[in-house]
């Protein structure tokens, strides 16, 4: 047993030390591997840092070497510059060389003349003196003599040059006032430019049915006769369906008619008694009207403290017309003119619109009394406490006085500015019709014309020219043709603009 335990021992001893150099071995041997591996990566990454190396080294020079290619470049270009800059200061030195040769041969040119020009001084002073001497010898005047005529003479040639100066300033002054009053006309009138309604001397009221023809007619022509005597109108029945004509000159008469009528009709109630009742109604609502009208207008143009009588006659021209120009409204229109005008030329705006907006005053109570419109007017704004410039514009507006005063040339000017520019009185249909055929007849009468179309009320005509009978230049003159055309045959307000219009249109279709 002892033996045995012996062995075993030996033996467990005997694998210790042969498995702890097993072991040993085993580090040894990986030892070994991880220095060789060790040595392969340092040899790896000394390999990569010598390729990174070279390829530093690489782009460096060829940094380098693009520095150093730039850095020729500039030098060459500098060099150019340089050879150019050296041509051209030889050029300019070749240049100066020839300018101071022609400077020199300038000098002695100019001495030489100087030279002869005194020469020639010299012998036209002894000239002179012979012929002083001559002079006196021939017209026996002594030198003082000789000078007081001939400053007598001067005296006479500079009054003719200075009349004639003052001729020339005084043109100048009145064209610059011409241009000055005309440009104050026109900033006045485009900065109030009123619409004006044109009315007839009749009106039309709308009737339901014709049977109520014969009812308005009454028996025997009662109803009607007392409708006339009461409104102081003509009622016209005739065959046109479903209308009656009411006529008149007096406007407000009209107008009472016109809506009594209608009151008939929508009531249905058609006797003497009633028409009566009807007519004194509203005549009692068109006066209302009327002030209120008034009122506006005062209101409107900014004049107050007018007089009752004067504010009701004021009212009633908005019944009235002249030339198809609504008066009331011709009025307010003159009164803003006139303000601006005096506004512009120092005066006093307030009293120049209020002499404006009364100026025709008077047509206003034309059919009451005798005489112009003028004086009727003047005599009523003076009847009714009106300021003495007020009194005179409505007198003297249409030159029928000398105009003293400048508000009345002022209320003049505007007034012939209200009446005349385009648009204030306002054509026929027929009228107007007529006007726009005559100038699209006149523009297609041209060969070459394709078509034309008058716009803007006339103002204005487009025409199309035809491209295969015209050029650009021709159509040009045939535009300033058919200007001169409507200048020649036509008579308009204002001026007509002519627009030629050529194009050539080519299309083409993709399938």
């Amino acid at each position: 047993m002892l033996a045995g335990f012996a062995a075993s021992a030996g033996l467990g001893i005997g694998g210790t030390l042969l498995l702890g150099r097993l072991r040993k071995w085993d580090a040894e041997k990986e030892a070994s591997q991880i220095i060789e591996r060790a040595e392969m990566q340092a040899q790896a990454r000394h390999k990569d840092a010598e390729i990174e190396a070279k390829e530093l080294a690489m782009a460096e020079k060829s940094k380098i070497e693009e520095q150093m290619n730039s850095v020729r470049q500039q030098l060459h270009e500098r060099e150019r510059q340089l050879d150019k800059q050296e041509d051209v200061l030889q050029s300019r030195a070749s240049q100066l060389e020839k300018q101071e040769k022609m400077v020199e041969s300038n000098q002695r040119r100019l001495a030489e003349q100087l030279e002869d020009a005194g020469r020639r001084q010299s012998e036209l002073d002894d000239l002179l003196d012979v012929e002083r001497q001559t002079l006196h010898q021939l017209s026996g005047l002594s030198a003082e003599e000789a000078t007081k005529q001939l400053l007598e003479r001067l005296d006479t040639e500079l009054a003719n040059e200075q009349g004639a100066r003052i001729m020339r300033a005084e043109k100048a002054l009145a064209e610059k006032c011409d241009a000055k009053a005309k440009e104050l006309l026109i900033t006045s009138v485009q900065r109030f430019a009123a619409a004006h309604t044109a009315e007839a001397t009749t009106s039309t009221v709308d009737i339901p049915s014709d049977e109520m023809k014969g009812r308005i007619i009454g028996r025997e022509g009662r109803n009607i006769r007392s409708f006339e005597k009461e409104t102081g109108v003509d009622v016209i029945i005739d065959d046109t369906p479903g209308v009656v004509i009411v006529s008149s000159f007096d406007p407000v008469r009209r107008e009472v008619a016109r809506i009594a009528l209608g009151k008939l009709i929508a009531d249905g109630r058609i006797h003497p008694t009633r028409i009566e009742e009807l007519v004194k109604e509203t005549e009692v609502e068109v006066e209302g009207e009327i002030k209120r009208f008034g009122e506006e207008a005062a209101q409107e143009v900014g004049v107050h403290g007018l007089h009752d009588k004067v504010i009701h006659l004021l009212g009633r021209l908005r019944y009235r017309t002249s030339y198809s120009q609504n008066v009331l409204r011709h009025s307010i229109e003159v009164a803003f003119v006139t303000g601006l005008l005096a506004e512009e030329m120092g005066y006093d705006g307030d009293l120049a619109r209020r002499a404006g907006l009364l100026h025709d005053i008077g047509k206003a109570a034309d059919h009451d009394a005798e005489g112009g419109h003028p004086k009727i007017g003047a005599d009523l704004l003076k009847r009714y406490g009106e300021n003495e410039v007020v009194v005179h514009a409505a007198l003297g507006h249409h030159d029928d006085i000398r105009p003293d005063m400048p508000y009345t040339v002022m209320c003049a000017a505007a007034d012939a500015c209200s009446a005349s520019r385009p648009g204030a009185r306002r054509e026929t249909l027929d009228r107007y019709i007529k006007r726009m055929q005559e100038l699209e007849a006149i523009a297609t009468g041209f060969q070459g014309v394709h078509q034309a179309f008058a716009i803007q009320a006339g103002r204005e005509v487009r025409v199309i020219a035809n491209t295969k009978q015209t050029t650009d230049e021709s159509a040009a003159k045939i535009c300033r043709d058919i200007a001169q055309a409507f200048e020649k045959q036509l008579t308009y307000p204002g001026e007509i603009r002519v627009t030629m219009i050529r194009e050539s249109r080519f299309t083409g279709t993709a399938k």
